[in-house]
């Protein structure tokens, strides 16, 4: 009995962890670029009371054994860095990726991190910059009298400064790719940064290599589904009170065992 409050318990600790990244999922459904998480299970050690295949006389086997599970536990988490849908801003500074590529940002200790949060804007020195005033990489300097900035696909940036004028300037950004996009580490404010299992960041330009084109006057939504969302929480739901259920069941199991041997 002892041994099923345990392994429920390992079940009702998983479900409320299962629980609190389905509640980070749907607080940043409206986050732009945000790639929603899941977490992965895994069952614990099994008590082996007789091994398979174990002689049982006769020269029989045993087809099947005897294990006991001791429960569950989070095996990881993980990012799904599925394509968000693009809505159109407007805003000549807002960029979407369509593909699996990443913005690059530095940040005042000169490290980079990495995003698909392409809510840009410019400084009081023309510099293009994320929301959290992290230079985009990459990027030229706007200047003060531009009038129209053009972003093409391929990650060309050109500017108008007068009505009627030619487009000047020439500028190349550039996008970032991973052979593990899974094995970023998510560093909170739409930022990833670079890791072992993520292998090196790989500067490409938008459209080669499959890293992605660009479009302007674009914002890549949250890839949260939120009825998806609502369901799983449902089921870790009703899995948490289905263990709370087997506590009280071996905890009633165990009342009535001590009357009998009083």
């Amino acid at each position: 009995m002892t041994r099923a409050l345990l392994t429920a318990a390992s079940g009702m600790k998983a479900q409320q962890m299962k629980v609190d990244s389905i509640a980070n999922n749907i607080a940043n459904a409206n986050t732009a670029g945000y790639k929603k998480s899941g977490l992965s299970f895994r069952s614990l050690l099994y008590q082996t009371f007789r091994e398979p295949g174990a002689p049982t006389g006769g020269g029989r086997v045993n087809p099947s054994g005897l294990q006991i599970g001791s429960g569950t536990e989070i095996a990881d988490s993980f990012k799904n860095h599925s394509q968000g849908i693009l809505e159109p801003t407007g805003a000549p500074y807002d960029l979407a990726i369509e593909g699996p590529g990443y913005f690059e940002v530095t940040l005042p200790n000169g490290e980079s991190r990495y995003t698909r949060d392409g809510s840009f804007r410019v400084d009081g020195q023309g510099t293009i910059v994320s929301p959290q005033g992290y230079p985009l990489q990459g990027a030229p300097t706007i200047p003060p009298d531009a009038i129209q900035v053009n972003v093409s696909a391929d990650g060309l940036v050109s500017w108008i400064t007068s009505q009627g004028g030619q487009p000047t300037g020439n500028a190349q950004l550039t996008l970032t790719r991973f052979a593990n996009s899974a094995g970023l580490k998510a560093q909170g404010g739409n930022l990833f940064s670079e890791t072992a299992s993520s292998g090196t960041a790989q500067i490409q330009t938008p459209g080669q290599t499959g890293t992605g084109m660009l479009r302007q006057g674009y914002r890549e939504r949250s890839n949260v589904q939120v009825v998806d969302e609502l369901v799983e929480l449902i089921v870790a739901q009703r899995t948490y009170e289905v263990n709370s259920r087997a506590i009280k069941t071996s905890d009633e199991m165990l009342q009535q065992l001590n009357q009998l041997t009083r």
